[in-house]
């Protein structure tokens, strides 16, 4: 795979929500979450509506999108964040991952793998959900997220990211664990890694002030500028409105940074001006859906696979 697409992919899996609202099997440790006031099929065609419109904008950026629906039937008002029960990696692999909440392990459908089988080259599939049964959680690349170059996979310590669970998957798939503590302004443990931090090509963004331990936050700039990225810190504010919680793809054009439109407006006229000395921002409204405590990097899950030749597709 091109350097440029290790960080940036092409191709991702997005799941259309139908029954969206904001979980409440995950509100106690999510402060993230929002509630509205508004009726339930409200927000769901709210954000049925903003997923659509995200879906166009990154075709239109020409990114290949993989569009799945959720019904709701099976109660997975989460479902709009694949990101967190699977993720894919170079060589042909992919994770399959143990999740905190019994609503967030319904997420997980097979029809997604067989889609990546037939389009793309799958040497084989590693499946951690089986570590639920004793209570083991890795919610994929919310619980952790990846420099997929440097080969670092940085996570939060929480619920939702078990050190057994987390030094199974490093073994497996070759990425060194850093692992630290992070904190909200108000002292409210962050839930996801994801929220925090966003690794590009050229630059990452990180809430380092949100790093608890002095010495592991120093390390983590030292590690993130390791190879010529450009590190620049999020202030606690930036990290509240997701700013964390963007991706970089690929389309057309180029790299962009793909974020919502709460983090663009989050971001300070400085660190906006200093992401777009590497790359364009394409903010996307997602305001329904961030109830949730999620954003545009939850939505989008990565391919990082190299894909078959039309002749050889099923």
């Amino acid at each position: 795979m091109r350097r440029n697409l290790l960080q940036a992919p092409d191709a991702v899996v997005m799941i259309r929500p139908h029954a969206f609202h904001s979980n409440p099997e995950t509100a106690a440790d999510n402060a993230f979450q929002r509630q509205s006031r508004d009726g339930r099929e409200a927000i769901a065609n709210r954000a049925r509506n903003e997923f659509d419109a995200v879906v166009e904008i990154l075709r239109d950026q020409g990114v290949t999108v993989h569009v799945f629906d959720d019904d709701g039937s099976r109660d997975t008002p989460d479902s709009v964040f694949p990101n967190n029960w699977f993720s894919t990696h170079i060589g042909g692999h992919i994770a399959i991952y143990p999740m905190r909440t019994p609503n967030r392990r319904r997420e997980r459908r097979m029809d997604v793998i067989e889609l990546l089988k037939a389009r793309y080259r799958v040497q084989d599939v590693i499946d951690y959900s089986g570590l639920e049964l004793d209570d083991i959680a890795l919610e994929g690349t919310g619980a952790m997220v990846l420099d997929h170059v440097g080969r670092i996979a940085y996570t939060v310590k929480s619920n939702r990211a078990d050190p057994v669970a987390l030094e199974r998957f490093c073994t497996h798939f070759g990425y060194e664990p850093m692992v630290f503590e992070a904190r909200d302004a108000v002292g409210v443990e962050i839930y996801h890694t994801n929220v925090l931090m966003c690794i590009g090509t050229e630059m990452a963004m990180v809430g380092l002030s949100n790093v608890v331990n002095p010495a592991r936050r120093d390390e983590i700039a030292e590690r993130l500028a390791e190879g010529g990225r450009e590190v620049i810190t999020l202030s606690t504010d930036e990290i509240a409105g997701f700013a964390g919680n963007a991706i970089e793809l690929s389309g057309e054009a180029g790299r962009f940074l793909a974020l919502s439109q709460t983090a663009y407006d989050s971001l300070t006229p400085h660190n906006r001006a200093r992401i777009t000395t590497h790359l364009p921002l394409v903010p996307l409204n997602v305001a329904t859906i961030e109830l949730a405590g999620g954003s545009v990097r939850c939505m989008i899950a990565g391919i990082h696979l190299t894909p078959r030749p039309s002749k050889d597709m099923p």
